[in-house]
């Protein structure tokens, strides 16, 4: 049945690919696979926030039957973390990762190839997790099954990479769209995070795809906005330091985070067992979940008291409810949720968890602006509390993600008009020059970039990184041992077409190596025949090693000025990468990926 059913969808997919290239251009035919790609990814995106939202709502009403049920919290997300790893282990079998990271690195080194699982792997896992009160978000998993749809759809219809690379960039955008029903922030969230290279091409089939992941959103969900927040008032000039003030303080808090998430992260890949590791992260996110609820899940509750300057009400039913009164103390306590945040996160992901940092960005931008506002009117100030949280959320989105307008925009659009422009603006672009001061690179971006990828909107950088070593060695060079002698070098050289002999020991090991040019004055005197061969040979100033970056490979090409360069795996012969075979290879793929 499943290898039939696989035969009629290749030949469907064979007949569609066939009709397509006889009646519609690249271009209509990426303007029709928006329609399908955008409602496919904002259905995934409906179907995670509905599958979490009605695993929280039922231990939420359990809690309303039973106050004692709140100790329930230190262990559930326990429960929703081994829930998660078991469905990965045992049903999926297949790493899940973390969402987004995932799709820029498919991006720049498997050509936007994503594995067909990925479509659903994290709509279940992500749910999991966060449903049962683990401290990360939905945005991450949502926008990652999306650009997961869009990649497979892709290689369904056998299109190019650059025509995946924008289906990525639909998809994606379809769910984050779909989400926060924000079509505008969507599109340029694919555009600061995702495109290569973006064009009207590009950009009318991502617009198309935000508007029907919209639509589809609006069919399930209605209007529902995640924020409810009403602007009492427009831009207040005089605020204007206040809002310094706010976008140096977002910035800090944003390195802050990325500090303890990458920290925590690296300290317990120490841990070489699983299990151990899931057990003493799960109790530390347990302990924090049960003192601060307000660390449960995504925190929306949270974030919209903090919206409407209801501080107090993120208080209510914890042990700090009766410090209500005393304003210097709730400000310390936000204080200790703003910076046990980053610990909860980051122990959701090392005990196993899925889920994203997008929410969490939000959490802290939220929590953030309130209390700086809290601080300020405390101290003689006159300041709207919910607007400056408001705006500390596109701040710290801004400084997480690297993506300045797509905090912007977000705000900008949930509030259902552009009177903050002005304070957006100033607060995301202090908090993205202070994130940047501590990372270079974004919190998507930093974790491959420390596997030795790096993702660039620079055409060059992007294009070296979609490059492998392994697609480029040359093994058609004749081999020659250490202790074998010139005579029999001779022998090998009447036979070869190279003019490159690597010196390799018994065991693979690259010795060094011989160039003709430096034996051919010799090479016929047979009195010499007798040297041995690793007494002429040469170790190169240049070696490639296998896991070598690109941009690393053509450095030593230009410095080096040699036509080849051996490349070795911890000192174990490969071949040889020609300089021509890099230019060519880069000369296709800029082919390949500008494609329209």
């Amino acid at each position: 049945m499943r290898l039939r059913f696989k035969t009629r969808a290749k030949v469907f997919f064979k007949s569609l690919n066939k009709w397509r290239l006889a009646h519609l251009s690249d271009r209509q035919f990426m303007i029709l696979l928006a329609v399908p790609t955008g409602f496919l990814a904002g259905v995934a995106a409906v179907l995670i926030k509905f599958l979490t939202h009605t695993i929280r709502d039922f231990f939420f009403y359990l809690r309303t039957l039973d106050p004692n049920f709140d100790y329930m919290f230190f262990v559930m997300p326990a429960i929703g973390i081994l829930f998660t790893i078991i469905v990965i282990r045992y049903i999926i079998r297949r790493e899940v990762g973390h969402g987004i990271p995932g799709l820029l690195y498919a991006l720049s080194r498997n050509k936007g190839i994503v594995k067909p699982y990925t479509t659903f792997s994290s709509i279940i896992t992500s749910a999991l997790t966060v449903g049962f009160g683990g401290s990360v978000g939905l945005e991450g998993p949502s926008v990652s099954t999306g650009g997961a749809i869009g990649s497979n759809i892709g290689q369904l219809l056998k299109l190019n990479q650059k025509q995946i690379n924008v289906l990525i960039g639909m998809g994606g955008a379809a769910a984050l769209a779909s989400i926060f029903q924000a079509p505008i922030t969507g599109v340029i969230f694919a555009m600061e995070v995702f495109m290569i290279d973006i064009s009207m091409t590009a950009l009318v089939p991502i617009l198309i795809s935000a508007f029907c992941a919209i639509l589809t959103s609006y069919f399930f969900l209605g209007r529902a906005f995640e924020y409810e927040i009403t602007i009492a008032e427009s831009f207040v000039p005089s605020n204007s330091l206040y809002y310094v003030g706010l976008g140096i303080v977002v910035g800090l808090v944003s390195a802050y985070f990325m500090r303890v998430y990458f920290s925590i992260g690296k300290r317990f890949d120490t841990i070489e067992n699983p299990w151990r590791r899931f057990i003493i992260a799960a109790l530390c996110l347990g302990a924090l979940i049960f003192v601060f609820p307000s660390l449960y899940g995504e925190g929306y509750e949270t974030i919209n008291a903090a919206l409407n300057g209801n501080a107090t009400d993120i208080l209510q039913n914890t042990v700090f409810q009766s410090f209500s009164d005393n304003i210097w103390l709730v400000i310390i306590v936000f204080v200790a949720i703003i910076l046990f945040k980053a610990f909860a996160t980051s122990l959701t992901f090392a005990a196993g968890g899925v889920g994203g940092t997008f929410a969490p960005a939000l959490f802290l931008g939220a929590m953030t602006g309130m209390v700086y506002a809290l601080v300020i009117n405390n101290l003689g100030g006159n300041l709207e509390v919910g607007k400056f949280a408001l705006v500390g959320m596109s701040g710290l989105v801004a400084g997480m993600l690297h993506a300045p307008l797509t905090g912007i925009f977000l705000i900008a659009e949930i509030t259902n008009g552009y009177s903050l422009m002005v304070p957006l603006m100033i607060v995301a672009a202090l908090s993205l020059a202070i994130n940047r001061i501590f990372f270079k690179e974004s919190i998507y971006t930093q974790s491959i970039a420390e596997k030795g990828v790096k993702v660039s909107f620079n055409k060059d950088e992007t294009i070296l990184n979609m490059m492998t070593s392994s697609h480029l060695i040359e093994t058609n060079f004749s081999t020659i041992r250490p202790d074998q002698t010139l005579g029999d070098l001779v022998k090998i050289i009447a036979s070869s077409s190279r003019n490159i002999f690597p010196v390799v020991d018994e065991n693979g090991e690259f010795k060094g190596h011989i160039l003709f040019d430096d034996v051919r004055q010799f090479m016929f005197d047979t009195s010499l025949y007798d040297i041995p061969v690793e007494k002429i040979m040469v170790y190169p100033e240049y070696v490639i090693n296998y896991d070598e970056p690109m941009e690393s490979i053509v450095q030593k090409f230009e410095e080096s000025h040699k036509y080849n360069i051996v490349i070795v795996e911890d000192g174990k012969y490969l071949g040889y990468i020609s300089r021509a075979n890099v230019f060519t290879t880069y000369q296709a793929t800029l082919k390949e990926i500008s494609a329209e």
